[in-house]
């Protein structure tokens, strides 16, 4: 990456759920990064020092739930992670002059939509960029599968499947009432999951079909659900015999009837009293990346899931890669030129050394 800057780039957190808070974090890790700032929905949280709010020491930055306030504070990108992304709010924040990473959208957006095309104008009216980023879409989905796919030839089908227990997932509002557990499946396939998932994986799909050069695809998607046989505990949540307590979506990537590219997602509240009988495999939990071609490759990605539900509902390992991911892309956002930037836009971005290790840049 070369020699560090000399001036930290300003760094504004925009929510401070469970992304925003790990954000936050690897901001402070970071030699070339300063926190400056902080947005939050709740009025509990309004007018707190961000420290507070994540549990550790004063931080002397104060959070604020009044938006014209945040964007009045001087600072070079705003790490945007709120549950539900709202266009209005991003052109604002592009608007005021600030680079705007996030892992709520954007991964690879269709441009002659119109809805990203005046995010572009915004882009242009600011002088800054949008880019975005996280795991699973954000990377596992389309950058690992690209990364490896130079390793084989004749592909024929690219694979991003992840197999993850979401007795982990800390949130029980977002796991019944958005993505459906606890629901009938009636009601499940009915709410928002599956619209708000397609947004960001049909996009990975394509980038990856695009960049590899696949011939006219045509897109499919399709979603499944497994329900409970007798209650499950989940902690947060209680599930009922007849209820959703299994989902899978799968979005494809299709030429002349076959998928050439999947991405998938299996998400299971434990392995015991479901039916169907789903199960993680004997890999158990992972992101499985596979490359079929000459040769065939396959890649599993272990340890973004926690070791144990515990674990997982104090600090979830997935939830941490996603916001690392955005905030190690902050210095090279705010040196690309204006508009929204992909993965292929940028130069490789990588992780920084624990701060006793590495070079300061203060």
């Amino acid at each position: 990456m070369g020699s560090p800057n000399t001036k930290p780039f300003k760094v504004i957190q925009w929510a401070t759920g469970g992304v925003g808070r790990a954000a936050v974090e690897a901001v402070l890790n970071h030699p070339e990064l300063e926190l400056a700032g902080c947005w939050v929905h709740s009025a509990e949280k309004n007018g707190r020092d961000v420290g507070e709010i994540l549990g550790r020491e004063a931080l002397g930055v104060t959070a604020s739930s009044n938006m014209d306030d945040v964007l009045a504070v001087e600072a070079d990108c705003v790490v945007y992670s709120p549950l539900i992304p709202n266009d209005d709010e991003v052109k604002a924040i592009l608007r005021s002059g600030k680079n705007v990473v996030t892992p709520v959208g954007w991964v690879y957006p269709d441009r002659t939509d119109p809805r990203v095309k005046a995010l572009e104008q915004a882009c242009r009216d600011g002088g800054v960029t949008l880019h975005g980023s996280g795991i699973h879409p954000g990377g596992i989905t389309e950058r690992f599968p690209l990364m490896i796919s130079a390793l084989s030839t004749a592909i024929t089908h690219v694979r991003a499947e992840e197999f993850s227990d979401i007795r982990t997932y800390n949130a029980p509002d977002v796991v019944h009432h958005i993505m459906g557990f606890g629901k009938t499946p009636q009601e499940a396939a009915q709410g928002p999951m599956a619209s708000l998932l397609e947004g960001g994986f049909k996009s990975s799909v394509w980038m990856v079909a695009d960049y590899l050069g696949f011939r006219d695809p045509t897109f499919a998607s399709t979603q499944e659900v497994a329900v409970a046989t007798a209650p499950i505990d989940a902690g947060y949540l209680k599930i009922e015999p007849g209820m959703v307590a299994a989902r899978r979506f799968r979005w494809q990537a299709v030429v002349d009837g076959q998928p050439v590219i999947t991405a998938a997602v299996n998400w299971l509240m434990g392995e015991d009293n479901l039916e169907p009988d789903w199960s993680f495999g004997e890999r158990g939990e992972r992101f499985e990346i596979q490359v079929t071609g000459d040769p065939d490759v396959e890649l599993i990605v272990k340890g973004l899931q926690p070791d144990s539900i515990a674990e997982g509902l104090k600090k979830n390992p997935g939830v941490v890669a996603t916001a690392n991911h955005c905030v190690h892309a902050i210095p090279f956002v705010c040196a690309a030129e204006p508009g929204i930037k992909t993965y292929l836009d940028l130069p490789m971005i990588a992780g920084r050394p624990d701060p006793r290790l590495g070079r300061s840049a203060r």
